[in-house]
């Protein structure tokens, strides 16, 4: 079963279990899935739709450390409440550790020598790595290879 379709099935079961706040979520994510598709003209496969439910995930920890500088607990709470249910859709992330080897075996690989050589590095990571380390875990540890 293709993520897709199981964000389908847990959207049946969030309705006929009346869970409102999950299936607000998960229609929520289905409507950018649907608004890419109609967009770009083309049928999401796993990797585009955990492309998007990261960028997803990304918006709702900006919206909660907006809310909480704003002290709205209650948006910010709705939030943390929204980001529980993208996650489930995510692969399981890769530790700190394991980022860092696999960024330094594409520095290797790559023949990367220093700073200036970062979009390269980057553009092979985001490759390999989609999905699955967060991005701005990724940048820190391709700076710190590069720097090395």
């Amino acid at each position: 079963m293709s993520l897709k379709d199981q964000i389908t099935e847990d959207m049946k079961t969030a309705m006929r279990a009346k869970d409102s706040e999950r299936l607000g979520t998960i229609r929520l994510l289905l409507a950018a899935l649907k608004q890419k598709e109609v967009d770009e003209r083309v049928v999401l496969d796993d990797a585009a739709v955990v492309a998007i439910v990261d960028k997803l995930i990304k918006q709702r920890k900006d919206s909660i450390e907006a809310f909480e500088k704003a002290e709205r607990k209650d948006l910010a709470d709705k939030e943390a409440a929204e980001l529980l249910v993208l996650q489930a859709y995510l692969p399981a992330r890769l530790s700190a550790e394991e980022v860092a080897a696999e960024v330094k075996a594409i520095v290797t690989e790559l023949g990367a020598s220093g700073p200036g050589d970062m979009g390269k590095v980057m553009g092979a990571v985001k490759a390999k790595l989609a999905g699955k380390a967060d991005m701005g875990q990724v940048s820190a540890a391709v700076k710190a290879a590069l720097a090395a």
